[in-house]
């Protein structure tokens, strides 16, 4: 049995657990998020919160999830439930997806791929047979005090983000 090993955030020296896990409260952190400001873990305390994690920007798939997430925001909102989304991209270019797709929520930028590592959804992909580590599209959603209550892996598009506006409503 391997034991999870604990490491530092680079820029706050907050201990960071390896990765998540189902039931347990996930460790603060801190990313930098559209519009060049810093957001962080903690300013979600209080609200139902989902983190969705995707491979990049303007690209179908991506571009599908987040307008379906964006078409359901008010139902979200309603249901006292804040979204974030995150890839390795720029805050640039964040700004300019938020812009064309009109998102009405934050997107956070982690080209280091802390978060991404503290979530554990790194992995080795196959594109026309070269292997290379990328972003497995994932999604959390955490409860009112920031514990993990559910997450889905290797997420599918269709039909997704309205799968977890029914979890994040049972809630």
């Amino acid at each position: 049995m391997r034991l999870a090993q604990s490491r530092c955030h680079s820029r706050t020296g907050e201990v960071l657990t390896t990765k998540v896990k189902t039931g347990l409260k996930v460790p603060d952190f801190t990313a930098l998020a559209t519009g060049g400001e810093r957001w962080r873990l903690k300013d979600a305390a209080g609200k139902k919160l989902v983190v969705y994690f995707y491979p990049k920007d303007m690209t179908s798939g991506c571009t599908r999830e987040s307008q379906d997430f964006r078409d359901l925001h008010a139902a979200f909102r309603k249901s006292g439930t804040q979204i974030v989304g995150i890839s390795r991209d720029s805050v640039a270019s964040h700004d300019k997806f938020v812009a064309k797709e009109k998102l009405p929520f934050t997107l956070l930028s982690d080209p280091e791929e802390e978060v991404c590592k503290l979530f554990d959804v790194i992995k080795e992909k196959s594109l026309y047979g070269r292997k290379y580590l990328g972003v497995e599209r994932s999604t959390f959603l955490l409860d009112e005090k920031g514990v993990l209550r559910h997450e889905w892996r290797k997420v599918k598009v269709p039909g997704h983000a309205e799968e977890v506006l029914e979890a994040a409503q049972s809630l």
